[in-house]
């Protein structure tokens, strides 16, 4: 946790910049621990554990902004790295845009406990962290003959942040998390090795899915034998979960302010327009207790609040920083969002694929792009022919293709299974006339 003799230590800091040329500050003071447990077939393969201090302190001084760090949590270091910074940012051209944001819109307090830091963090045994990955690892090996090797993990990490401006804010935040993975590697048809992994995550150690993370590994890999590309053409598409988000990520950082000023996105100039399927509704929830990504301030202090993002396919929201609308002589909104959320449907995955015909259930991406001023991509995929209702062929090496704006555009449905711990919250998603290359 961040120590009250350090909270002194970072107000002095400021105190001292201030007094020494700066016109304001903004301190930033990290505090965390975490540890790994990697597992092997069967053997430990290696053990990670760091803690850490760390200070960022950003000056501002005649017009001009510079950014420092220190993991030396001592005066004297402190106030050398504060000269030195001052007189560096001194030669560094002016920024009129770089300013700390309206004081009316820090965050003021007042809200619930988000229990977002787990108060048993300290009484997980090593042990422990050890015999879950080597569990989960025996929920591998020996299962079948086709294996070639299991890599199972276990990690997990706290951390408390400090943030002070020298025009009013101070704020502090910490959170908790830890994770289960598991990853193998099998012998295919021919000189084909598939892969493929599965993980668990929660902020609670006693919410963390502890059992079947190895054993869905190596269903999943499994089912990837036999591979291959089928025709070209137009087909359903379905994303599952885990992958959704690779989706989405375009569209967000499409109304990020950095691209938004820079003018590389194709949703510049799009707000209160209908730009995608009004079967969208996105919004940012970042208030919502136990969950990874819930905040009451950003980056800056500026309060969260909850908004939408898109509006049954209304683009309501830029993600825009001080910096970013200085610059656009525009409002400031938020810099990110904290958890997304979407208005969903009544089925999962597997009611989605029940559903269809003939289509194409993706079950990974590798590789690819997206242009970020046209929204063109071309993403390679790996995942399931879909014949009757029912995942048929394994399919890998395709491509599938299109413009960002036309495929959200012709979003059909919305499943119901996002993964709560994540803050994407995305469920599956199922979209029509889609256009994969393969044979």
């Amino acid at each position: 946790m961040i120590t009250k003799e350090n909270k002194k230590l970072a107000q002095w800091a400021q105190e001292f910049a201030l007094k020494n040329g700066c016109e304001a500050t903004r301190l930033a003071l990290f505090n965390g621990s975490s540890s790994s447990f990697d597992v092997r077939d069967m053997k430990i393969d290696r053990l990670h554990q760091a803690s850490e201090n760390n200070l960022v302190i950003q000056l501002f001084t005649n017009g001009r902004f510079g950014s420092y760090s220190t993991n030396r949590l001592d005066k004297t270091e402190i106030e050398k790295l504060i000269l030195d910074g001052i007189a560096a940012t001194r030669y560094l051209a002016p920024d009129a845009a770089r300013a700390l944001p309206d004081a009316s819109r820090y965050y003021k307090g007042g809200g619930a406990d988000l229990q977002l830091l787990d108060p048993d963090f300290d009484k997980v045994q090593p042990d422990d962290k050890v015999a879950l990955a080597m569990q989960t690892c025996e929920e591998i090996v020996g299962k079948d003959s086709r294996i070639i090797s299991a890599t199972t993990s276990y990690s997990d990490e706290k951390v408390f942040k400090y943030l002070l401006t020298s025009n009013g804010f101070e704020g502090e935040t910490s959170a908790s998390s830890f994770g289960i993975s598991a990853s193998v590697s099998v012998h295919g048809e021919g000189e084909a090795r598939p892969e493929s992994y599965w993980y668990e995550s929660s902020l609670y150690y006693n919410d963390l899915e502890k059992k079947g993370i190895g054993e869905k590994a190596l269903e999943r890999v499994l089912r990837k034998i036999g591979q291959k590309k089928i025709a070209s053409g137009k087909y359903t598409m379905v994303v599952d979960n885990r992958n959704a988000p690779r989706l989405l990520s375009p569209l967000l950082d499409a109304i990020d302010g950095v691209n938004i000023q820079q003018q590389n996105s194709f949703l510049l100039d799009k707000l209160q327009q209908q730009v995608v399927s009004e079967k969208l509704t996105l919004i940012d929830e970042p208030h919502l207790v136990k969950a990874s990504g819930a905040r009451y301030f950003d980056n800056e202090g500026i309060a969260t609040h909850r908004q939408p993002i898109f509006d049954k396919g209304i683009l309501q929201l830029y993600f825009i920083d001080t910096y970013r609308a200085n610059k656009m002589q525009t409002t400031p909104t938020i810099s990110s969002p904290s958890i997304l959320t979407m208005e969903m449907g009544n089925k999962n995955a597997e009611g989605l694929i029940a559903d269809i015909d003939k289509g194409i259930l993706v079950t990974g991406f590798n590789g690819g792009n997206c242009n970020s001023t046209t929204g063109d991509f071309s993403y390679g995929i790996e995942g399931f022919l879909i014949q009757n209702g029912k995942l048929a062929q394994p399919i890998s090496e395709m491509n599938v293709t299109g413009n960002m704006l036309t495929l959200w555009s012709n979003l059909a449905v919305i499943g119901n299974d996002p993964r709560l711990s994540s803050p994407w919250r995305i469920p599956s998603l199922v979209f029509e006339g889609v256009d994969f290359s393969g044979l």
